[in-house]
């Protein structure tokens, strides 16, 4: 359905676009979306933003940032304070997010460029997706916006659970007017891209009243190249003293536009989060529905002397280059806020560490349906969480893969725990790192080699190494690292 099309099925305040405001329009201009069903099976409305870090939102505490809409999912829902990603770019991360699985369990480590998509790298055909769990027990599924999981036609959303698809199949599409398959066609389709994404998500959620979906909202935004944007989204940032990093030698002037266009961009996403919240609640649907808002992982604007994630570019003394491959806390932690039915919301904060691996046991546990035989059990359903239960004995360590094979070559490998985080740059000798992160939070001070902390370095050398053989990481026989004792 072109966006002329979905024009007509929504009411005006939807459609207008850049018009739109997070504020709740009079009930004569609400969209007209499908009533709600019976409370049997809950909706599951999951939203995933690109390259946007839990730094970036209000309810993490930034002063700068305007995210009142999504900052409401906080407010009625859970906020997630420790929330990790196994990796720090695009496709390897959505690939655990959909899947449940680490990137190299499904051949996918670095983001996919343009070459391996039509070289055929994708995500397996044989991997069962949340989604597609979720559609075989009969949830109406669908999926408007970002895929980046293989541009095949074996790749597909289509082939991995998605009834509908809306949005495309690559890294990225322009900030206005995006090109889009639409209805199998490609198409440009005009428009600022959160809103034409949002309007093709309302015309699905009008769609089939009585029976759940399960619908995913994936925007491009605030991915770069940040503008352009609608004018109401940038005027409030075009001239604003935003606060920026403090790091040795940035380009301060550049850093501080930079994070400027990074807020617009985040702007058009919450207005449109919003326009999602206000058409859930006018029609019923928000009793029940369950609404996840995360993003593929973190980001840097300066953050250790770096522009964008995990394959960050160097930007200080005048330099901008070269990539800097890392997997600091600032690449790694993407937001996690989550609304909805039987969930013990008020604005209340989960500390535990949770993970992307977490998200397909616990949607299929807020849906009641079982976990598919072929599943992985990497990750842990979420669910106590969201009810305020206790959990004892929660996980005391996350984990994370990089092979980055764009711009640079490495083999990072990492554990972190609360206090601890250690990061393995196998192949190397020089770019190990341990971090305090109690003492040092901004992970500036590496002691690796401090003769202090040498036992509790090879301790979470050995945890890591058998988390690795855990997953059969190539890595393992790659480098050798089956039998070979912590040096």
């Amino acid at each position: 359905m072109g966006r002329l099309a979905v024009a007509a099925v929504l009411a005006a305040s939807v459609t207008a676009g850049v018009a739109s405001t997070s504020q709740s329009p009079t009930p004569d201009t609400r969209p007209a979306l499908a009533g709600a069903q019976a409370p049997s099976r809950p909706n599951l409305l999951v939203i995933v933003t690109d390259d946007q870090a839990s730094w970036s939102l209000g309810s993490y505490g930034n002063r700068d940032a305007r995210t009142t809409g999504i900052d409401r999912l906080a407010n009625e829902g859970v906020r997630f304070a420790n929330v990790f990603t196994p990796s720090p770019v695009c496709s390897p991360s959505r690939a655990t997010l959909l899947s449940g699985r680490y990137g190299t369990e499904v051949g996918i480590t670095d983001w996919i460029n343009p070459a391996e998509a039509d070289a055929g790298v994708g995500l397996p055909p044989d991997t069962t997706t949340w989604a597609e769990a979720l559609q075989q027990a009969g949830y109406r599924t669908g999926l408007v916006g970002k895929w980046h999981l293989g541009s095949l036609p074996r790749f597909h959303p289509t082939r991995h659970g998605y009834g509908y698809f809306f949005g495309f199949l690559g890294g990225g599409t322009t900030p206005m007017n995006p090109r889009l398959e639409d209805g199998g066609i490609d198409r440009e389709v005009p428009g600022a891209e959160p809103d034409v994404i949002t309007d093709a998500a309302l015309a699905f959620l009008q769609r089939e009243a009585g029976r759940p979906f399960a619908l995913s909202v994936h925007y491009r935004a605030p991915h770069t190249p940040y503008g352009p944007v609608p004018e109401q989204d940038m005027a409030p940032f075009r001239d604003a003293a935003v606060t920026i990093p403090v790091f040795p030698g940035l380009d301060q002037a550049q850093v501080r536009q930079w994070t400027r266009e990074y807020y617009a961009s985040i702007h058009s996403v919450d207005r449109n989060v919003g326009r999602l919240l206000d058409s859930l609640q006018q029609a019923g649907l928000d009793r029940n529905t369950v609404v996840i808002f995360t993003s593929d992982h973190g980001y840097n604007i300066g953050h250790h002397g770096l522009h964008t994630k995990g394959n960050g570019t160097w930007i200080v003394g005048g330099v901008n280059g070269p990539t800097m491959p890392n997997m600091f806390d600032t690449s790694l932690r993407p937001p996690l806020l989550v609304r909805g039915p039987g969930i013990e919301g008020g604005g209340r904060v989960v500390s535990e560490m949770v993970t992307f691996e977490d998200v397909y046991p616990t949607l299929l546990s807020l849906a009641g349906v079982p976990m598919p035989p072929s599943a992985p059990r990497h990750g842990r359903d979420l669910s106590p969480l969201l009810r305020g239960e206790a959990v004892p004995q929660w996980r005391e360590a996350v984990y994370g893969q990089y092979d980055i094979h764009h711009y640079a070559i490495a083999h990072l490998r990492m554990i972190r725990e609360a206090r601890w985080k250690l990061v393995r740059s196998y192949g190397t000798t020089t770019k190990d790192q341990l971090f305090d992160l109690d003492a040092d939070p901004g992970e500036r001070q590496n002691l690796w080699g401090a003769p202090a902390h040498q036992e509790r370095r090879r301790g979470m050398e050995r945890r890591l190494r058998a988390w690795m053989q855990s997953i059969d990481d190539p890595l393992m026989a790659q480098q050798g690292l089956l039998f070979q004792p912590a040096p």
